[in-house]
């Protein structure tokens, strides 16, 4: 069972700006009085009583840190500390200091495919890293992915798993690939795959899995790029590669000198990119991989129980667009 430190967390941090929010929680920037360290405090509304529908249950709350201190690998948030008091408790996670991915991308000049695929990489080992425990990531998206801080620190972790589940069905691995090869597209295009003029029109392109490589947006695209997304956006489950196949793509991993070269020369539409990223449109394309997870744990919610472990849903993590987001279809300092 988790224990949580009931004195004051000002009293061992200073705490600075917000960093972000969700339904239940909100993000801050602190520092350690003791080190002089940076952290993220996650800072958890607890749910008061029983009839209650705000705040998070403290036995949920109680899974996530257990969970959290279960987890140890480069590209995965690690929790520090953990405080309590009568209406919050509060997560000291590790800071990611170099900001969101796309933040950092659109500021770039230019970008090849080579660089582009350690982001992709980095994705792929820590969800393998969470699918080793028993663990699966419901809601991955471009938010949540975060880039190198300007000096030379380990490589940016991916942040904390939003669900776990143990039902073996749950752990087929085109549950977590699609969300991957979305992530994937937008990188390299600056465009969504899906987007349509509506939500419902959108919601039928996912289902459809319409999409094309508009020669507008992939002209310089490799065609090894579009292979290794086709084989994440593929609608036949079975054929949909797994998180291994894909670390074992030749686009993530080169099998010869011609391929690394393809790599090296092809470059990511940046210019697409910078001017999406500056568009309402933009915050669409975002929500695009936001419906995919909706649409996977509506899939998840269908499943017959196999085991007769719970699933363990970590309800601070929900973000506000995702719960509003019915009909249809973090930040910390490590893509959303």
């Amino acid at each position: 069972m988790a224990v949580f430190k009931q004195q004051k967390v000002d009293d061992f941090y200073e705490i600075g700006e917000a960093l972000g929010s969700g339904q239940f929680a909100i993000v801050k920037r602190c520092r350690e009085k003791s080190t002089g360290l940076d952290f993220a405090a996650k800072f958890i509304k607890k749910r008061v009583s029983r009839g209650s529908r705000r705040g998070v249950r403290r036995e949920e709350i109680e899974r996530e840190v257990d969970l959290l201190r279960s987890l140890q690998h480069a590209n995965v948030v690690t929790l520090h500390d953990v405080f309590e008091s009568r209406t919050d408790v509060v997560l000291v996670l590790e800071l990611v200091s170099g900001g969101e991915l796309f933040d950092f991308l659109s500021q770039k000049d230019s970008l090849c495919e080579e660089e582009a695929t350690q982001f992709i990489k980095q994705i792929l080992e820590g969800v393998r890293y969470l699918h080793s425990k028993r663990i699966a990531h419901f809601d991955l998206k471009v938010r949540r992915a975060f880039s190198p801080p300007p000096s030379p620190l380990p490589p940016p972790p991916s942040p904390p798993p939003t669900h776990t589940h143990t039902q073996k069905s749950l752990f087929a691995p085109h549950l977590w690939s699609w969300s991957i090869g979305v992530i994937t597209y937008i990188l390299l295009s600056g465009a969504s795959p899906f987007l349509g003029d509506t939500k419902q029109e959108t919601l039928g392109n996912v289902s459809a899995v319409s999409y094309d490589f508009d020669a507008e947006f992939f002209g310089t695209t490799s065609e090894l790029a579009k292979n290794f997304i086709r084989k994440l956006l593929e609608k036949d489950t079975r054929k949909r590669m797994t998180i291994q196949d894909a670390l074992e793509h030749p686009w993530i991993k080169p099998s010869n000198p011609r391929q690394a070269l393809v790599k090296r020369l092809s470059v990511v539409n940046l210019e697409n990119f910078r001017r999406q990223y500056i568009r309402r449109r933009w915050k669409m394309s975002i929500r695009i991989v936001s419906l995919c997870n909706h649409l996977t744990r509506m899939m998840k919610k269908g499943q017959p129980k196999l085991l007769d472990h719970p699933e363990r849903d970590c309800e601070s993590d929900q973000e506000d667009e995702v719960m509003n987001f019915r009909p249809r279809a973090r930040k910390r300092s490590s893509t959303s």
